[in-house]
Protein backbone atom coordinates (compact mmCIF):
# COMPACT_ATOMS: atom_id res chain seq x y z
CA UNK A 1 0.00 0.00 0.00
CA UNK A 2 3.01 2.34 0.76
CA UNK A 3 3.70 2.01 -2.31
CA UNK A 4 0.78 2.58 -3.80
CA UNK A 5 0.64 5.92 -1.62
CA UNK A 6 3.27 7.39 -3.17
CA UNK A 7 2.76 6.42 -7.25
CA UNK A 8 1.63 9.86 -8.22
CA UNK A 9 -1.53 11.57 -9.37
CA UNK A 10 -2.25 11.95 -13.59
CA UNK A 11 -3.67 14.55 -14.60
CA UNK A 12 -4.49 15.55 -18.37
CA UNK A 13 -6.02 18.06 -20.80
CA UNK A 14 -5.87 18.85 -24.47
CA UNK A 15 -3.12 21.77 -23.81
CA UNK A 16 -2.15 24.31 -20.53
CA UNK A 17 -6.07 24.63 -19.63
CA UNK A 18 -5.79 21.87 -17.30
CA UNK A 19 -2.80 23.67 -15.25
CA UNK A 20 -5.40 25.19 -13.40
CA UNK A 21 -6.38 22.00 -11.98
CA UNK A 22 -2.29 21.59 -10.95
CA UNK A 23 -2.34 24.62 -9.29
CA UNK A 24 -5.06 23.98 -7.10
CA UNK A 25 -3.39 20.61 -6.57
CA UNK A 26 -0.14 22.75 -5.27
CA UNK A 27 -2.42 24.61 -3.11
CA UNK A 28 -4.30 21.98 -1.77
CA UNK A 29 -2.35 18.90 -1.87
CA UNK A 30 1.04 19.73 -1.99
CA UNK A 31 2.73 16.48 -0.95
CA UNK A 32 1.22 14.93 -3.59
CA UNK A 33 3.54 13.88 -6.87
CA UNK A 34 1.97 14.45 -10.47
CA UNK A 35 2.31 13.24 -13.52
CA UNK A 36 0.40 16.27 -16.48
CA UNK A 37 -0.40 15.32 -19.56
CA UNK A 38 -1.46 17.89 -22.26
CA UNK A 39 -2.72 16.21 -25.65
CA UNK A 40 -1.10 19.45 -27.43
CA UNK A 41 -0.93 17.47 -31.32
CA UNK A 42 -4.78 17.11 -31.10
CA UNK A 43 -6.13 20.05 -29.33
CA UNK A 44 -8.83 21.51 -29.86
CA UNK A 45 -11.17 18.78 -28.18
CA UNK A 46 -14.42 20.87 -28.33
CA UNK A 47 -15.24 20.14 -31.78
CA UNK A 48 -13.90 16.69 -31.98
CA UNK A 49 -16.81 13.86 -32.22
CA UNK A 50 -17.26 11.25 -29.26
CA UNK A 51 -16.09 8.47 -30.68
CA UNK A 52 -12.63 10.82 -31.13
CA UNK A 53 -12.73 11.89 -27.42
CA UNK A 54 -13.28 8.29 -26.43
CA UNK A 55 -10.18 6.79 -28.61
CA UNK A 56 -7.93 9.79 -27.29
CA UNK A 57 -8.76 9.50 -23.56
CA UNK A 58 -8.22 5.33 -23.54
CA UNK A 59 -5.28 6.30 -25.53
CA UNK A 60 -4.45 8.57 -21.99
CA UNK A 61 -5.38 6.60 -19.60
CA UNK A 62 -3.29 3.31 -20.62
CA UNK A 63 -0.20 5.51 -20.65
CA UNK A 64 -1.17 6.87 -17.24
CA UNK A 65 -1.48 3.11 -16.44
CA UNK A 66 2.30 2.59 -17.48
CA UNK A 67 3.46 5.47 -15.43
CA UNK A 68 1.77 4.02 -12.71
CA UNK A 69 -0.22 6.64 -11.55
CA UNK A 70 -2.73 5.79 -8.67
CA UNK A 71 -5.51 8.13 -9.72
CA UNK A 72 -6.43 10.48 -12.62
CA UNK A 73 -7.82 13.63 -12.98
CA UNK A 74 -9.80 14.39 -16.09
CA UNK A 75 -8.95 17.96 -16.01
CA UNK A 76 -11.08 18.06 -19.17
CA UNK A 77 -14.54 19.19 -19.07
CA UNK A 78 -14.90 17.98 -23.01
CA UNK A 79 -13.53 14.48 -21.80
CA UNK A 80 -15.20 14.31 -18.70
CA UNK A 81 -18.89 15.08 -20.26
CA UNK A 82 -17.72 12.46 -23.20
CA UNK A 83 -15.83 9.24 -21.87
CA UNK A 84 -15.74 9.74 -18.16
CA UNK A 85 -18.67 7.39 -17.59
CA UNK A 86 -17.41 4.82 -20.27
CA UNK A 87 -13.68 4.67 -19.09
CA UNK A 88 -13.97 3.92 -15.27
CA UNK A 89 -14.92 0.58 -15.57
CA UNK A 90 -11.98 -0.04 -17.57
CA UNK A 91 -9.38 0.50 -15.29
CA UNK A 92 -8.19 0.22 -11.88
CA UNK A 93 -7.63 3.36 -10.76
CA UNK A 94 -9.84 5.71 -9.71
CA UNK A 95 -10.75 8.54 -11.95
CA UNK A 96 -12.65 11.72 -11.29
CA UNK A 97 -13.76 14.17 -13.76
CA UNK A 98 -14.54 18.35 -13.49
CA UNK A 99 -18.56 18.03 -14.17
CA UNK A 100 -19.80 16.81 -11.10
CA UNK A 101 -17.66 18.74 -8.84
CA UNK A 102 -18.31 22.20 -10.50
CA UNK A 103 -21.92 21.54 -10.87
CA UNK A 104 -22.55 20.99 -7.08
CA UNK A 105 -20.93 24.06 -6.13
CA UNK A 106 -22.79 26.34 -8.88
CA UNK A 107 -26.29 24.90 -7.38
CA UNK A 108 -24.67 26.35 -3.88
CA UNK A 109 -24.35 29.90 -5.53
CA UNK A 110 -27.62 30.33 -7.53
CA UNK A 111 -30.52 28.72 -9.15
CA UNK A 112 -29.68 30.83 -12.93
CA UNK A 113 -26.54 29.51 -14.20
CA UNK A 114 -25.08 29.69 -17.17
CA UNK A 115 -21.74 27.41 -18.48
CA UNK A 116 -19.21 28.43 -20.87
CA UNK A 117 -18.05 25.63 -22.75
CA UNK A 118 -16.24 23.76 -25.61
CA UNK A 119 -19.39 23.14 -28.55
CA UNK A 120 -18.77 19.12 -27.65
CA UNK A 121 -19.31 20.07 -24.05
CA UNK A 122 -21.99 22.00 -24.31
CA UNK A 123 -24.04 19.57 -26.98
CA UNK A 124 -23.97 17.20 -24.23
CA UNK A 125 -25.69 18.70 -21.94
CA UNK A 126 -23.96 16.79 -19.86
CA UNK A 127 -23.69 20.15 -16.95
CA UNK A 128 -27.42 20.57 -17.33
CA UNK A 129 -28.02 16.87 -16.90
CA UNK A 130 -25.47 17.02 -13.46
CA UNK A 131 -27.20 20.42 -12.23
CA UNK A 132 -31.07 19.30 -12.50
CA UNK A 133 -30.15 16.18 -10.53
CA UNK A 134 -28.99 17.88 -8.05
CA UNK A 135 -31.74 20.49 -7.71
CA UNK A 136 -34.39 19.93 -9.90
CA UNK A 137 -36.01 23.83 -9.81
CA UNK A 138 -32.04 24.99 -11.30
CA UNK A 139 -32.65 26.70 -14.93
CA UNK A 140 -28.98 26.10 -17.05
CA UNK A 141 -28.19 27.83 -19.69
CA UNK A 142 -25.38 26.66 -21.95
CA UNK A 143 -23.54 28.35 -24.60
CA UNK A 144 -20.22 26.79 -26.85
CA UNK A 145 -17.58 29.00 -27.43
CA UNK A 146 -14.92 27.27 -30.28
CA UNK A 147 -12.81 30.51 -30.24
CA UNK A 148 -11.64 30.77 -26.77
CA UNK A 149 -8.91 27.22 -26.57
CA UNK A 150 -7.07 28.07 -29.37
CA UNK A 151 -6.57 31.97 -28.23
CA UNK A 152 -5.55 31.28 -24.76
CA UNK A 153 -2.92 28.27 -26.73
CA UNK A 154 -1.73 31.15 -28.50
CA UNK A 155 -1.73 33.48 -25.83
CA UNK A 156 -3.31 35.65 -26.85
CA UNK A 157 -5.61 36.66 -23.44
CA UNK A 158 -4.98 40.58 -23.34
CA UNK A 159 -5.59 40.88 -27.43
CA UNK A 160 -8.78 42.97 -27.91
CA UNK A 161 -9.91 41.03 -30.02
CA UNK A 162 -10.20 37.79 -27.34
CA UNK A 163 -12.21 40.39 -24.95
CA UNK A 164 -14.46 40.90 -28.17
CA UNK A 165 -15.33 37.10 -28.49
CA UNK A 166 -15.79 37.01 -24.50
CA UNK A 167 -18.49 39.57 -24.45
CA UNK A 168 -20.50 37.95 -27.80
CA UNK A 169 -20.45 34.42 -26.15
CA UNK A 170 -21.55 35.63 -22.53
CA UNK A 171 -24.38 38.23 -24.08
CA UNK A 172 -26.99 35.18 -24.15
CA UNK A 173 -26.53 34.29 -21.22
CA UNK A 174 -26.67 37.87 -19.46
CA UNK A 175 -29.85 38.37 -21.19
CA UNK A 176 -31.18 35.74 -19.43
CA UNK A 177 -30.13 37.58 -16.01
CA UNK A 178 -27.82 34.57 -15.05
CA UNK A 179 -26.86 34.80 -11.39
CA UNK A 180 -23.96 32.24 -11.69
CA UNK A 181 -21.19 31.42 -14.51
CA UNK A 182 -19.40 28.15 -14.53
CA UNK A 183 -16.07 27.75 -16.31
CA UNK A 184 -17.26 25.09 -18.68
CA UNK A 185 -13.58 24.20 -19.95
CA UNK A 186 -10.58 24.36 -17.58
CA UNK A 187 -8.54 26.41 -20.05
CA UNK A 188 -11.31 29.70 -19.36
CA UNK A 189 -9.93 30.39 -16.16
CA UNK A 190 -7.25 31.82 -17.68
CA UNK A 191 -9.50 34.57 -19.04
CA UNK A 192 -10.72 35.54 -15.58
CA UNK A 193 -9.56 39.05 -15.74
CA UNK A 194 -12.01 39.14 -18.74
CA UNK A 195 -14.82 38.02 -17.16
CA UNK A 196 -14.17 40.16 -14.07
CA UNK A 197 -14.70 42.87 -16.57
CA UNK A 198 -17.21 42.27 -18.52
CA UNK A 199 -19.88 40.53 -15.68
CA UNK A 200 -21.75 42.25 -13.16
CA UNK A 201 -20.31 42.12 -9.77
CA UNK A 202 -23.29 39.88 -9.17
CA UNK A 203 -22.71 37.01 -11.13
CA UNK A 204 -20.85 34.18 -9.33
CA UNK A 205 -18.04 32.78 -11.20
CA UNK A 206 -17.44 28.81 -10.32
CA UNK A 207 -14.15 27.37 -11.47
CA UNK A 208 -14.84 23.29 -11.16
CA UNK A 209 -10.55 23.26 -11.01
CA UNK A 210 -10.84 23.71 -7.03
CA UNK A 211 -13.44 21.59 -6.36
CA UNK A 212 -12.63 18.22 -8.04
CA UNK A 213 -8.96 18.86 -6.12
CA UNK A 214 -11.53 18.88 -2.96
CA UNK A 215 -13.11 15.69 -4.39
CA UNK A 216 -9.61 14.11 -5.11
CA UNK A 217 -8.47 14.76 -1.66
CA UNK A 218 -11.39 12.70 -0.24
CA UNK A 219 -11.07 9.90 -2.73
CA UNK A 220 -7.74 9.46 -1.76
CA UNK A 221 -8.30 9.26 2.07
CA UNK A 222 -11.15 7.04 1.64
CA UNK A 223 -9.00 4.69 -0.08
CA UNK A 224 -5.64 5.08 1.75
CA UNK A 225 -3.88 6.45 -0.78
CA UNK A 226 -3.41 9.72 0.69
CA UNK A 227 0.74 10.51 0.53
CA UNK A 228 2.41 12.04 3.36
CA UNK A 229 5.58 12.45 2.34
CA UNK A 230 7.12 15.36 0.64
CA UNK A 231 6.90 15.54 -3.25
CA UNK A 232 8.30 14.98 -6.03
CA UNK A 233 8.57 17.35 -8.94
CA UNK A 234 5.93 17.38 -11.24
CA UNK A 235 6.73 15.25 -14.60
CA UNK A 236 5.45 17.14 -17.92
CA UNK A 237 4.63 15.20 -21.35
CA UNK A 238 3.15 16.85 -24.53
CA UNK A 239 1.79 14.64 -27.48
CA UNK A 240 2.97 17.46 -29.59
CA UNK A 241 6.01 19.83 -29.91
CA UNK A 242 7.27 19.91 -26.64
CA UNK A 243 8.80 23.20 -27.36
CA UNK A 244 5.63 24.98 -27.28
CA UNK A 245 3.88 24.25 -24.55
CA UNK A 246 7.07 25.36 -21.76
CA UNK A 247 6.52 29.14 -23.22
CA UNK A 248 2.52 29.21 -22.92
CA UNK A 249 1.98 27.97 -19.31
CA UNK A 250 5.20 29.52 -17.55
CA UNK A 251 2.84 32.46 -16.85
CA UNK A 252 0.85 30.51 -14.93
CA UNK A 253 3.28 28.01 -13.79
CA UNK A 254 5.42 30.60 -12.25
CA UNK A 255 8.30 28.53 -13.77
CA UNK A 256 9.31 27.12 -17.19
CA UNK A 257 8.99 23.39 -16.89
CA UNK A 258 10.91 20.89 -18.34
CA UNK A 259 8.84 19.22 -20.83
CA UNK A 260 9.11 15.64 -22.76
CA UNK A 261 7.80 14.44 -26.03
CA UNK A 262 5.46 11.05 -26.05
CA UNK A 263 4.12 9.68 -28.72
CA UNK A 264 0.56 7.30 -27.45
CA UNK A 265 -0.01 5.82 -31.49
CA UNK A 266 3.12 4.18 -30.75
CA UNK A 267 2.42 3.28 -26.68
CA UNK A 268 -1.09 2.15 -27.26
CA UNK A 269 -1.53 -1.32 -28.69
CA UNK A 270 -4.82 -1.75 -26.41
CA UNK A 271 -7.64 -4.22 -27.25
CA UNK A 272 -9.95 -1.74 -28.05
CA UNK A 273 -7.59 -1.09 -31.04
CA UNK A 274 -8.06 -4.32 -31.82
CA UNK A 275 -11.62 -5.02 -31.62
CA UNK A 276 -12.22 -2.07 -34.04
CA UNK A 277 -9.59 -3.36 -36.56
CA UNK A 278 -11.46 -6.95 -35.99
CA UNK A 279 -15.17 -5.10 -36.17
CA UNK A 280 -13.63 -3.24 -40.03
CA UNK A 281 -12.26 -6.45 -41.16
Amino acid sequence: MNNVQNSPIGVFDSGVGGLTVLRELYQQLPQESIIYFADTARLPYGNRSESEILRFVREILVWMNQQNVKMVIMACNTSSALALETVRSEFNFPILGVILPGARAAVQQGQRIGVISTPATAKSGAYRQAIQEINPDAQVWQIGCPEFVPLIEQNRIYDPYTKQVALQYVSPLLARNIDTLIYGCTHYRHLAPIFREILPSTVNLIDPASFVVQAAEKELKLMGLYRNYTAQATRFYVSGCPKTFPKVSQQWLGYCPVVESVSLPKIMRSSWAREETEILE
